[in-house]
């Protein structure tokens, strides 16, 4: 019913590290980049499946292995 739009922001490979954060409560996954110096976190996508997944890495060039899991 509320769905949450999709961004395409740019990917500072430098200054941003790819990260998911995941809900202890519930479960529920967030793709985004979180800024090196500041700590901020960008939101990109949801994550509710694989597909939702590999639209995330396709989309930014990231492999599995360089994403960190945040709860």
């Amino acid at each position: 019913m509320f769905k949450r739009k999709r961004i395409t922001e740019p990917y500072d490979k430098e200054n941003q590290r790819p990260t998911i954060r995941a809900s202890i409560c519930n479960g529920e996954q967030i793709a985004g980049f979180k800024d090196l110096s500041t700590g901020k976190f960008t939101e990109i996508m949801v994550i509710r499946n694989q597909k939702d997944m590999k639209e995330f890495l396709l989309r930014y060039g990231i492999s599995e292995s360089n994403i960190k899991k945040e709860w």
